[in-house]
């Protein structure tokens, strides 16, 4: 089979990623019937259809194998940047736009202690982008091949890729002081009255607040009044402004609770959630960059 064309591979991906053909083409900086052209020339050198034109594009089985190949290429071009910097500091000018190396982390980590692990790499020139998603979902973007890497809870290693253990990260449930004495009590959180308060999950998939109940009172099952704020930080916001009650990384909560804006609803329980770093099984500097970087700051704030 012949090469495909890297700039062909490149406008798939951009058609992909920026999820339509205008989009990808002022992405590109080039026309849209440019876009039309590379793609139809690239699918019929793979001898099948790449982009399902639905609501919204979404690729095809074909089409998502060669986003690997070219998510693989945009890690070999970023492995040569980082040598050739250290051989000829001048001699580069930054990464462009399409060659972004992406990952997946929860929002949580992003918000508590993974951006300062990745602050070095971004600072000298690493072109990332981080997708967010619940922590028991992040593994699917890179089982799809979507992400280079990962953060998630899976302990077992996807295929093809290797797994690094970070650590866990501890969650509380956490409310005002007012709010809490209102519809609680003087006893906090009980098996009896936990459902007289809303509790503010991330979103949908967040089973983090029945989990933490479940867990508190050996309750198999657990059916809760939830409201929805899809942002770490807009979690504790809304919190905060008393909306409800909240199970939140300790790593976020603890100093508001010092300062007596929260209260720790029930002291003696703490959910922990082990995490795990997903990556390609490739031998690359890049991948090692990001996987270091990740554990020694996992080290620094995770239990063990």
């Amino acid at each position: 089979m012949n090469s495909f064309d890297p700039d062909a591979l490149e406008c798939l991906a951009a058609i992909v990623e920026e999820g339509g053909f205008e989009r990808a083409a002022q992405r590109l900086a080039i026309t849209q019937s440019a876009v039309s052209q590379r793609l139809r020339a690239l699918e019929a050198q793979a001898g099948t259809v790449l982009i399902v034109r639905s609501r919204p594009l979404k690729a095809t089985a074909a089409g998502q194998l060669l986003l690997k190949h070219t998510r693989i290429l945009r890690l070999l071009r970023a492995d040569l940047e980082r040598d050739l910097k250290e051989l000829a500091p001048s001699s580069l000018r930054g990464a462009r736009e399409e060659e972004r190396i992406s990952i997946a982390i929860n929002a949580d980590s992003i918000a508590s202690w993974a951006l300062q692990a990745l602050t070095a790499l971004a600072q000298q020139g690493l072109p990332m982008e981080i997708i967010t998603d619940d922590q028991d979902f992040t593994h699917e973007w890179l089982r799809q091949g979507q992400v280079l890497g990962c953060v998630t809870t899976l302990a077992q290693a996807l295929r093809g890729c290797k797994v690094v253990p970070l650590g866990a990260m501890e969650y509380i449930a956490v409310a005002t002081p007012a709010l809490a004495q209102q519809r609680l009590g003087s006893l906090g959180l009980t098996a009896h009255n936990f459902r007289d308060i809303a509790f503010v999950a991330f979103n949908r998939k967040d089973d983090m607040q029945s989990e933490f109940v479940g867990k508190a009172f050996g309750l198999k099952r657990v059916t809760l009044n939830q409201l929805f704020v899809p942002s770490s930080e807009g979690q504790l916001r809304a919190v905060l402004a008393g909306w409800g009650a909240s199970v939140v990384p300790r790593l976020l909560a603890d100093e508001l609770v010092a300062q007596g804006r929260l209260v720790n609803l029930a002291p003696h329980v703490t959910l922990p959630i082990q995490l795990y770093w997903h990556c390609w099984n490739l031998e690359s500097e890049v991948l090692d960059a990001l996987s270091a970087a990740l554990a020694q700051s996992a080290a620094q704030f995770l239990v063990t």
